[in-house]
């Protein structure tokens, strides 16, 4: 698939929401966070041209990378034997409120080391975060993000379909906290 004139449309939004900073808190009802969404298929052009485009100015945060290292550090048995216990309640994996550090808490990290860098954050890959129980809310929502000089840009695969979001086109998302660049 080429990059076309409506991607280019999405790309001119996302940078006029950025440079109007701002509105951004105005219009995300408090929020610091831009969602950027796009067909869960073309995620591979999106990321490309958003590379291409926003080299210098921001860093890419791959939730992918993220999961893996969340799980590396976990050790493979013992991931596998604690999901299996609460596969029924994916967030006491992932986004638990205990001392440990978890997924939430990496990915928290990960944005707030970014603008410490004064960098855009750009969350990518967030498709990993289904089953999970981590919704883009949770992070959107989090002090961190919502006091950050930057605005977050989540990358969202996703549909908008009679002004629903759906993530990875099957769950319904909120955009509470966020601007929608669609």
């Amino acid at each position: 698939m080429s990059y076309t004139v409506e991607h280019q449309h999405k790309f001119e939004n996302l940078q006029l929401q950025i440079t109007n900073q701002d509105q951004l808190k105005k219009q995300a009802n408090g929020g610091n966070s831009i969602l950027f969404s796009y067909p869960p298929n073309e995620e591979y052009l999106y990321l490309n041209k958003a590379g291409e485009i926003y080299e210098e100015q921001a860093a890419f945060i791959d939730v992918s990378q993220l999961l893996v290292k969340f799980i590396d550090e976990f050790g493979w048995d013992d991931f596998k034997d604690y999901y299996s216990d609460f596969q029924d309640t994916p967030h006491k994996v992932f986004k638990s409120e205990g001392a440990d550090v978890d997924l939430f808490d990496m990915i928290i990290g990960e944005i707030e080391s970014v603008c410490q860098q004064n960098k855009l954050p750009f969350l990518v890959r967030t498709g990993c975060l289904y089953g999970t129980g981590i919704e883009n809310v949770n992070i959107m929502e989090h002090k961190t993000v919502m006091n950050l000089p930057h605005p977050l840009i989540i990358f969202y695969p996703s549909r908008i379909e009679d002004d629903n979001l759906h993530f990875l086109n099957c769950k319904l998302a909120s955009q509470y906290r966020g601007i929608l660049v669609k």
